[in-house]
């Protein structure tokens, strides 16, 4: 059935409802790359890290809505592998965001029943990140509301060939054999192991490529690109993503 009820209410605010949706067809799981933060700075005279802390509000007002519209999994991709190529003030910068976004965010989060969680290579972050992403997931783990999944220091080539590397080694040690490996052992292996796979990717600023994002993941997703920097999305546009998913027909390679 359409959602037909205007507002959804909480302590803090009214937030409105997304008229013409379908409830029971909405995607469980959305990813977003969220691109042309440096572009939209660019535009502006400012310096890239100034759309970078302008995207991080952004994060804040979409989690908010895929929370209240009923979204279960939201994975962003909050920095690749790729990116530590980026000039050392640029990644000390980003390094620092995922700080000031749960440091401020968190009690709203908990608030909300928002389950903090993270894919990535965890073990090279800088310590103050990891503390931030730590405290954050151990505060939420027991949420069962939207799962706000960050891909941080994420690189799908490498999650893969790490997989791998795991069933190697399983085999070698004797406890599986070549034969045992099928899709669902290779996809047990991923950092996405618990996660349902994305039925919606979505990608900001007009470009129209994975970048090295859960290509395993995203082998049957819908795809929505749009020319809007990061920092300029908002509700409306993640609203005429799910409309456009919605009048897709998923056949999953059959007719």
């Amino acid at each position: 059935m359409p959602l037909k009820f205007p507002f959804t209410k909480n302590k803090k605010e009214i937030m409105p409802q997304p008229l013409g949706l379908e409830q029971s067809h909405l995607p469980q799981h959305v990813a977003i790359i969220m691109d042309g933060n440096g572009r939209w700075a660019k535009n502006r005279n400012m310096p890239r890290i100034a759309g970078h802390k302008e995207g991080m509000g952004v994060v804040k007002k979409i989690v908010r809505h895929a929370s209240d519209i009923g979204v279960k999994v939201l994975t962003l991709y909050a920095f690749s592998t790729e990116n530590w190529k980026r000039p050392k003030n640029e990644v000390d910068f980003l390094m620092k965001l995922p700080v000031d976004f749960l440091n401020t965010y968190l009690p709203e989060l908990i608030e909300r029943n928002v389950q903090v969680r993270t894919i990535g290579d965890f073990n090279v972050l800088p310590p103050h990140t990891k503390k931030a992403v730590q405290e954050a997931t151990e505060k939420t783990k027991h949420n069962d509301g939207l799962i706000l999944n960050f891909a941080l220091n994420y690189g799908s080539r490498y999650e893969m060939i790490n997989a791998v590397k795991q069933i190697a080694a399983q085999v070698e040690e004797g406890e599986l054999s070549s034969e045992d490996i099928n899709e669902e052992l290779f996809t047990s292996n991923l950092y996405t192991c618990e996660l349902i796979e994305p039925d919606l990717l979505i990608r900001t600023s007009g470009e129209q490529r994975l970048s090295n994002f859960l290509l395993w993941q995203l082998a049957y997703a819908e795809f929505w690109f749009t020319e809007v920097y990061w920092p300029d999305f908002d509700e409306s546009h993640f609203e005429k993503a799910l409309l456009d998913y919605q009048k897709r027909k998923r056949r999953y390679g059959g007719v």
